[in-house]
């Protein structure tokens, strides 16, 4: 009876030890979700069914914004592409980088690559992590050889997997880049790009207009490629151009392979699409299903991609331990360089939806965007007032997976991401071409600028002004009423906030001038 009682408690106290262990584990793989950032490109507040928008419909965005938690408040930390990349993946203001501008095609990578990184940090914690579409973040050091290979760049700053384009669709060189390779490139047609010159014999979108499809509007009128003319020179590398049409659709597979590869451990994939940027160039499929042009098409195209890609979470059975992310890097812009029939079939669509400004501009729209976070069964659907920002991933992020942040400009707001808390951030500087702005509570405190009031040849309202300006933006989402000389104590509080922040010596009339 000794020996089996003996027995009966060895086997009790295994059983117990195991259930420790599956209760440890399991606590392992809440903590361990995989991780995806959806990023568009110049998505507007008011582009998406869920925030407003009744005549462009996107079904896919508006589903996960009813699984998930949609944001009010989103930001991103600048109005324009690059510098809200750069703060998405390091966590860091990028007006603190003064390289942290819209790069050209052949700029250096502007991550230091000892720098802690959103994928460098999520491979510690044992994440397998992968980079799908739009990068213009730099690459190299210097002057690229794109016959060879390509570094350092996303490779080098914490992605194991990359399938890239180097900028922007509408810049050279206009080749897919995968782990520093161009694809499909041949040694008997080596590529080269320049920015300041033309190559000899080459024709551009300036001087051979008759052989283009897509006329430019302003800035984009050097080499052709597939009838669209770009930004930057490039010649060679012919069977290595992208099919501007197939953009969507090989940055989609890419995804959906990244996420199959990965299904036994944790991943974090950067799904960066390049919609709705110009060139808009949707795939025959969906021309004209928007009924607002190219720019409404593309965005079509891209909530299809959405929708394709939870499919295949779904499919993976991945849908209830993956954290979702959907965000844009900066507000909308209707013109950005082509004729495309944006402005004239815009109709009743306000991209910026109730908001004032748009891409480049301090006022909201600039950087108030589309924000939403999804991870069923953890985060219960609704709406959150809190103000968030993009470059606050890498804090959260480390919070949720047990790592560090060395930023001292992101924040933890976990809680508020995942719906536990109403409370985000405090108070942000946003920023426009060098340019930046306060909100602190419901306040908004833009500093004195010289420059012209709209940038006339994309038609947005710039922020700039020779007074200050200061909105309370919880009454006046539209930033109307301008309230710096009915509130001089509120004014006051707000200057001197943004000076701590920024450094400044206690003189903002030195910003004028920048």
């Amino acid at each position: 009876m000794k020996r089996s009682n003996l027995y009966s408690s060895l086997l009790l106290a295994l059983l117990v030890i195991s259930a420790c262990n599956t209760t440890e584990q399991g606590k392992g793989a809440e903590k361990q979700p995989n991780i995806v950032v959806i990023y568009l490109d110049d998505l507007g507040y008011g582009d998406v069914g869920a925030y407003g928008a009744t005549v462009l419909k996107t079904p896919n965005m508006d589903k996960l914004a009813a699984a998930g938690l949609r944001f009010t408040n989103g930001y991103a930390t600048s109005s324009t592409c690059t510098p809200s990349r750069f703060a998405l993946l390091t966590g860091v203001y990028p007006w603190r980088n003064k390289d942290a501008k819209i790069l050209p095609g052949t700029a250096p990578l502007l991550i230091d690559t000892q720098q802690q990184t959103l994928p460098k940090m999520l491979k510690q914690a044992g994440y397998r992590t992968g980079v799908v579409g739009k990068w213009h973040l730099g690459l190299g050091t210097g002057h690229v050889n794109w016959n060879q290979h390509i570094a350092p760049g996303p490779n080098e700053v914490g992605f194991d997997y990359a399938y890239i384009m180097a900028a922007t669709q509408d810049r050279v060189p206009t080749v897919f880049i995968e782990n520093g390779s161009v694809v499909d490139a041949e040694a008997g047609d080596p590529i080269e790009v320049d920015y300041s010159k033309n190559f000899e014999g080459e024709p551009t979108g300036l001087d051979h207009p008759e052989l283009l499809r897509m006329r430019w509007h302003h800035g984009h009128n050097n080499s052709i490629v597939n009838g669209i003319p770009r930004i930057g020179f490039m010649k060679g590398g012919e069977k290595a151009k992208w099919v501007d049409e197939n953009m969507a659709d090989t940055f989609l597979t890419k995804a959906q392979t990244f996420v199959r590869e990965h299904t036994d451990k944790p991943f974090f994939l950067y799904y960066a699409l390049h919609q709705p940027h110009v060139p808009r160039t949707p795939n025959p499929r969906f021309v004209g299903a928007s009924g607002l042009g190219p720019r409404g098409d593309v965005i079509v195209e891209a909530d299809w991609c959405i929708g394709e890609f939870m499919k295949t979470l779904e499919d993976e059975g991945l849908l209830e331990n993956t954290l979702v992310i959907f965000s844009s890097d900066n507000g909308p812009v209707v013109n950005d360089g082509y004729y495309d029939d944006a402005v004239e079939k815009l109709g009743d669509h306000k991209p910026w939806g109730p908001l004032r400004g748009g891409k480049y501009s301090l006022y909201e729209a600039g950087t108030r965007v589309p924000f939403i976070v999804q991870w069923k069964g953890r985060i219960n659907p609704g709406v959150s007032d809190a103000v968030v920002c993009q470059m606050d991933l890498l804090a959260s992020l480390a919070g949720l997976t047990g790592q560090h942040s060395e930023s001292s400009d992101s924040q933890n707001l976990l809680d508020a991401l995942l719906g536990d808390t109403d409370q985000g951030r405090t108070e942000l500087i946003v920023e426009a071409s060098s340019r930046t702005a306060l909100r602190k509570g419901d306040w908004v405190m833009i500093p004195p600028y010289n420059g012209p009031a709209r940038n006339k040849q994309v038609n947005i309202e710039l922020g700039n002004s020779t007074a200050y300006q200061l909105y309370n933006v919880k009454n006046d989402m539209g930033q109307q009423n301008n309230l710096a000389e009915a509130e001089p104590e509120k004014l006051k509080e707000m200057i001197d906030r943004y000076e701590a922040i920024r450094g400044q010596s206690g003189d903002v009339e030195q910003l004028k001038l920048q």
